[in-house]
């Protein structure tokens, strides 16, 4: 058994042994569970992809004379106001209200909050247009300026639901092409998307959630940032395989981060024909080994990683909750593969490779001692499911 701070000290001192959740596997291999358990101090895990429940919260500074904004936007971009005098919560998904695509090519959405975020992590200028009703103390009732990210006094990622443990892969069983947030999807059956680092991804190496939890320190596109909560929709309670491995959605992360720090490399505002706009982002999550146990858990290989395959016509819109089929990652990842005796083209929205690269930075930064390890303050919750939203036409109803 090793401790939070026993890997710290030898990260300090520049002695950690430090491995990707890729490298740990043939590492393993040759080394065996215990011998390799005592050597191994962190396994690095890493996913990139798009993210739609990602925003950030703003503090604009007062201009001279103060202002109580109540409306406000970024590149025509709606922000939410109903915080402070010059706070405001801009969402990844939330569209521009001027696009010409949303009003004249519907399906074709070209910006969003997300580009928003991406552009100010550039250092890009963007243009900030601001209302107030004005009282006696913020007498400013309008301000147009343009501003960056250093003219901000805090730009804080506040993510409720990020790294989903698994998910959905998307088959379109319908007779017309759909558009879905997993891509277009052609009819018949004859494509999936899916969105998924597979053994790269962070809660897929820890499935019980032993080191990851609240307070749990994560590489958040670049940045240095925390874990704060369980993400929304998390429901830990689901189907699993033998190594513990959730074969459905499961659990989520809810990150922070300050975007100052953050690689544009890894904050990309994403376009869905069809959906409409999101967020891509890099996170990266290291797990301290401490037992032989949780070194087990970072040997997941995608051959081992389940997924459900869900009809996006009928099934996912409506909710029935039925699944079509089961594949694993390892299929996917071939770019085709047989479901219910039909060959059909399997492709990702999520980056294999970046996820990849970010498992390296990370790695690297671990090395040089210059990212230290947070043992977490709070666990996550082990239990619970999602619930379905009621329908009722008047209180009074079951």
């Amino acid at each position: 058994m090793k401790t939070v701070e026993e890997i710290n000290k030898r990260i300090e001192s520049g002695k950690a042994t430090v491995l990707t959740a890729e490298e740990v596997i043939d590492y393993v291999d040759k080394k065996g569970v215990d011998k390799a358990a005592e050597e191994v101090d962190v396994v690095t895990t890493a996913t990139f992809g798009p993210m739609c429940s990602s925003g950030c919260f703003i503090n604009f500074g007062q201009p001279s004379p103060k202002i109580r904004m109540t409306e406000v936007w970024l590149d025509d971009v709606p922000l939410y106001a109903g915080i402070a005098a010059v706070d405001a919560f801009l969402g990844a998904t939330q569209l521009r209200d001027t696009d010409p695509a949303n009003l004249y090519y519907p399906g074709e959405f070209r910006f969003g909050g997300g580009h928003v975020m991406e552009k100010l992590v550039r250092g890009e200028r963007v243009q900030l247009f601001a209302l107030s009703y004005g009282t006696d103390d913020y007498t400013r009732k309008e301000i147009r300026t343009y501003i960056d990210i250093n003219d901000l006094n805090q730009v804080r990622m506040a993510n409720p639901r990020n790294c989903y443990q698994n998910y959905n892969v998307a088959i379109n069983l319908s007779d017309r092409i759909i558009y879905t947030y997993l891509g277009m999807l052609k009819p018949n059956g004859q494509n999936v998307g899916y969105s998924s680092a597979g053994q790269l991804s962070p809660l897929l190496n820890d499935p019980y959630y032993k080191t990851i939890g609240i307070g749990t320190k994560v590489w958040l596109a670049g940045a240095q940032g925390y874990v704060y909560g369980e993400g929304t929709q998390h429901a830990p309670s689901c189907n699993r395989t033998e190594n513990g491995v959730p074969a459905e959605g499961a659990g989520t992360l809810s990150l922070t981060g300050d975007m100052k720090h953050m690689d544009p490399e890894f904050v990309r505002g994403v376009s869905i024909k069809g959906y409409g706009a999101s967020l891509a982002l890099g996170i990266g999550i290291p797990i301290p080994i401490t037992s032989p146990e949780v070194l087990k858990y970072t040997l997941v290989e995608d051959k081992d990683i389940y997924a459900e395959v869900i009809d996006y016509s009928h099934d996912y819109p409506e909710n029935t909750g039925k699944v079509t089929a089961h594949v694993t990652y390892e299929q996917l990842r071939r770019g085709e593969l047989e479901i219910n005796g039909k060959t059909v083209e399997a492709s990702s929205l999520s980056s294999y490779a970046k996820a990849r690269k970010i498992s390296h930075i990370l790695k690297d930064e671990i090395e040089k001692g210059d990212f230290l390890l947070a043992e977490k303050s709070g666990p996550l919750p082990l239990e619970g499911k999602t619930q379905k939203l009621p329908v009722r036409e008047t209180k009074e109803d079951e």
